[in-house]
């Protein structure tokens, strides 16, 4: 039987919670963002979305379509608190719960919507429950993969439900646009609308397989099968919410993207280091933005499996950064990893005789299953100590 995934995405969240401590906004062109002159438009209410004004629009363009328009100061704190009361409202629902970023969600309902007589019912219990209880609004897309129920949710907005099974493919998925498919990223998407993939039935054709695989590297195959509804079914979710995270903020912004890249990977190795001296692994990396306006932009993802290495860390959250970096000068950066675990190896018992060669032995069997850092660092700990 196929797993049933809700993807449970907050409507314009920043604006959304600007209206839960001031209802005399209710109506009104609402943005979340910078006021300066270099100011950008983080979050955008649909009153102000109806002018044209969307998220990453310069504000003064967005005042040209607007005159009217409400701007109010980025308030992260705020939000986050805002943010662990909508999943603690979604645990009520199914403790299997993976937190995908700030404001959305994927819930793995396979179990619990066997209680109810119309599938649906449960997606539209959740839905007007937050309305009514948080007075959030929130669209809901549900497929047997992540992926398909990330994208369902993304067809219907605001207070959509999207059903996305195997068989809507053709009609629902494949004829989008290439820009609208997640896990491409901005820059990707324009190099392959350069060579004629336009859609996302062009993406999965396999006479664009090796277009795909030049552009994307890596990346290709994994997105491909997901276009194709082959793609993880696996809610990853933790009873806590530690978390260890690496940031910076930089004396002047960040322009050029090697830059970028080079500070994402002495973030990524600082937070390795930090891990595998604390013994912990995660599944959950996460990537903080700061822009020179000072709004923010936070966004998370699963990895495949548990781990300490600094370059999953380094290419998770470069591709995080490609999706989503809307090209302005950067002030601060972060890596942040969640869903950890302590990381315990079991260590044969010792000769007391001869120390030296089981400490060999143990590094011998620890490199059955670490990766090249972890050897180095575990080496290093056994030459420290004669």
């Amino acid at each position: 039987m196929a797993k049933v995934i809700f993807h449970i995405d907050l409507n314009a969240f920043f604006a959304s919670a600007e209206l839960l401590r001031n209802s005399g906004l209710e109506g009104q062109p609402v943005v979340v963002g910078g006021r300066g002159k270099r100011g950008v438009v983080c979050t955008a209410s649909y009153e102000a979305r109806a002018y044209g004004v969307h998220a990453a629009m310069p504000m003064h363009e967005a005042l040209k379509k607007c005159n009217n328009l409400v701007i109010l100061d980025c308030d992260l704190p705020y939000y986050k608190e805002v943010s662990q009361k909508f999943f603690k409202f979604l645990k009520k629902f199914s403790p299997l719960l993976e937190i995908a970023s700030i404001d959305e969600g994927y819930l793995d309902v396979t179990e619990v919507i066997k209680q109810y007589k119309r599938p649906l019912d449960l997606a539209w219990e959740i839905q007007s429950q937050l309305l009514k209880t948080m007075n959030l609004k929130c669209s809901i897309g549900i497929g047997p993969t992540k992926f398909l129920a990330k994208m369902a949710s993304d067809l219907q907005k605001p207070l959509g439900i999207v059903v996305m099974r195997r068989a809507d493919m053709p009609k629902k998925l494949w004829p989008l646009p290439i820009g609208d498919m997640i896990g491409i990223g901005k820059r990707n998407v324009k190099l392959l609308e350069e060579k004629g993939i336009h859609t996302i039935k062009d993406f999965i054709d396999p006479k664009n397989e090796i277009i795909v695989r030049q552009i994307l590297k890596k990346q290709a195959f994994s997105l491909i099968q997901a276009a194709k509804g082959n793609s993880s079914d696996q809610v990853q979710f933790s009873r806590t919410i530690q978390s260890v995270s690496q940031s910076n903020t930089y004396s002047s912004n960040l322009i050029e993207y090697q830059e970028i890249c080079e500070k994402f990977k002495e973030l990524a190795i600082s937070l390795a280091k930090r891990c595998r001296s604390k013994r912990i692994v995660g599944s959950l990396i996460s990537i903080s933005i700061r822009y020179d306006d000072f709004t923010n932009v936070v966004r998370s993802h699963q990895l495949p499996e548990e781990t300490n290495d600094y370059k999953v860390f380094y290419e998770h959250a470069l591709q995080l950064f490609d999706e989503n970096y809307n090209g302005k000068p950067i002030r601060h950066l972060g890596i942040t990893l969640g869903s950890l675990k302590s990381k315990q190896h079991k260590f044969k018992q010792l000769d007391i005789f001869n120390t030296h060669k089981n400490e060999l032995n143990i590094l011998a069997e620890l490199n059955k299953d670490i990766s090249d850092d972890n050897k180095l660092f575990f080496a290093s700990e056994l030459l420290n100590r004669k």
